[in-house]
């Protein structure tokens, strides 16, 4: 079933490490995960993306660009982690200037190929979320991998685990790395 299914590895970037702005505190078991996944070769095509701030922001995002201003500037804190490096000579990194994935173009067309739309990455409660909820909205069947996400805190990543999980049947599949990977056996 897995192999019509796209995985989007979302903003992997060193921002969310520990000791950075945004640390997230499960982010090194999140990445073991997608390095899991990525290594098994289960899912029939995967995107990474990135969060770039926007030239021209609109709106709010100007007062986040503004209150944010130091971490866009940080060319460290934006790039993507290290041990991604062998996967991006492989895959695709997109970027976009929003929280939700599906901002971009060749996300939504991948999705539009995909059986299910497969979530990692960070942040559960904000980028990770939003793609999620912008899938649903678009009619996309929606796996989120609990153990291959990460968010701030202990308890707004499981917040952010439990609104998805009031979403399933039949919209989104709540599930571990390793039970997907027996499902895709």
């Amino acid at each position: 079933m897995s192999n019509h299914d796209l995985l989007l590895v979302i903003d992997l970037q060193n921002v969310y490490t520990e000791g950075q702005p945004w640390a997230c505190c499960h982010i090194r078991q999140a990445v073991r995960n997608i390095r899991r996944l990525l290594d098994a070769g289960v899912c029939g095509e995967v995107l990474f993306t990135r969060f770039v701030p926007p030239a021209q922001p609109e709106g709010m995002w100007r007062e986040y660009n503004r209150v944010n201003a130091a971490v866009n500037a940080d060319a460290f804190a934006n790039a993507m982690l290290p041990e991604m490096a062998p996967y991006l000579e492989r895959y695709p990194l997109l970027d976009k200037s929003v929280y939700s994935s599906f901002s971009i173009p060749e996300v939504r067309e991948a999705a539009a190929r995909a059986d299910r739309v497969v979530v990692t990455g960070v942040v559960a409660e904000c980028c990770v979320l939003s793609t999620v909820l912008a899938g649903i909205d678009l009619g996309h069947r929606m796996v989120y991998l609990t153990d291959a996400v990460a968010g701030v805190t202990p308890e707004s990543e499981a917040q952010a685990e439990a609104i998805v999980s009031y979403l399933t049947v039949p919209h989104t599949e709540v599930l571990t790395t390793g039970a997907y990977l027996e499902q895709s056996r």
